[in-house]
């Protein structure tokens, strides 16, 4: 794919999109940004429910490629999933396919695999982006549903989509499980505009985080796609370690890939 000139930015008032508004314009691209709210800096970004399907369609209309971040990014009710993250992610996709916008980055997590089990210490293995879906929450299985969606819309369509499993995208590593699943802001870029410019890729999943010591995430679909992340959470390490510890052994966060996602409230 020739490199796309004007990006959809949805979320762009986001954690996520903020820092991929300030970095996306050094590879070329103009930004059409969006976000449910207003984005005090930018008085031209649009303002719409991805609930709102003719909106949506008013904001693809005419752009190259969507960046698709918009939508609750924590979990929530089920109704409230429901209506930004599944419907929301719909109409987005429908209005591509009517506007011929050809492709689409999807903005995935790890809570789509939350219940794979964590590779043995010491034993080498690494998850690749082929393992079967897990989600550990509503908003994982909003996630899980976003790339059957890009697969049906890739196959039926032509809507080509990356989607993203993103770590933990901050500046800095907040935990010691992040160590292992920490992206940060510039290799995020890196890994979007690999994203956006690779050739045909159809629905490709691929693991979204740095070049981290601790890793417990294969990036070579990542790496494929053009992506080379430069990043590595260790340099954090001390730091992390001395505020929270090393993680034992039968903690939650060293035993399943989302951590402590994974538990049921209590009462539940």
């Amino acid at each position: 794919m020739s490199q796309p000139r004007t990006v959809l930015l949805t979320g762009a008032a986001g954690g996520v999109g903020t820092l991929l508004r300030e970095r996306l314009p050094g590879y070329g691209y103009q930004l059409r940004l969006a976000d449910i709210k207003p984005i005090e800096d930018a008085p031209d970004a649009l303002t719409f429910d991805l609930a709102d399907a003719d909106a949506v369609r008013r904001a693809v209309r005419g752009v190259d490629a969507i960046v698709h971040l918009g939508g609750i990014s924590l979990e929530d009710r089920f109704s409230a999933i429901l209506h930004a993250n599944i419907e929301g992610t719909y109409h987005l996709y429908e209005a591509a396919r009517q506007e011929r916008v050809p492709r689409i980055v999807f903005a995935s997590s790890n809570h789509a695999v939350g219940f794979v089990p964590l590779p043995a210490p010491g034993s080498g293995e690494l998850i690749g982006s082929s393992v079967p879906t897990r989600p550990d929450t509503y908003y994982g299985l909003s996630k899980v549903f976003g790339e059957g969606l890009a697969s049906l819309y890739a196959d039926k369509y032509g809507v080509q989509t990356v989607s993203i499993r993103i770590g933990s995208c901050f500046p800095k590593p907040r935990s010691t499980r992040m160590l292992s699943t920490w992206l940060s802001p510039d290799d995020c870029g890196r890994l979007v505009h690999a994203a956006l410019t690779a050739p045909e890729v159809g629905h490709t999943v691929v693991n979204g985080i740095s070049a981290n010591t601790r890793a417990w995430w294969d990036l070579s679909t990542a790496r494929a796609l053009g992506y080379e992340p430069q990043d590595n959470a260790e340099v954090h390490a001390e730091a992390v370690i001395a505020e929270h510890g090393e993680l034992a052994p039968d903690h939650v966060d060293a035993r399943l890939l989302g951590g402590f996602f994974t538990e049921a409230e209590p009462g539940s």
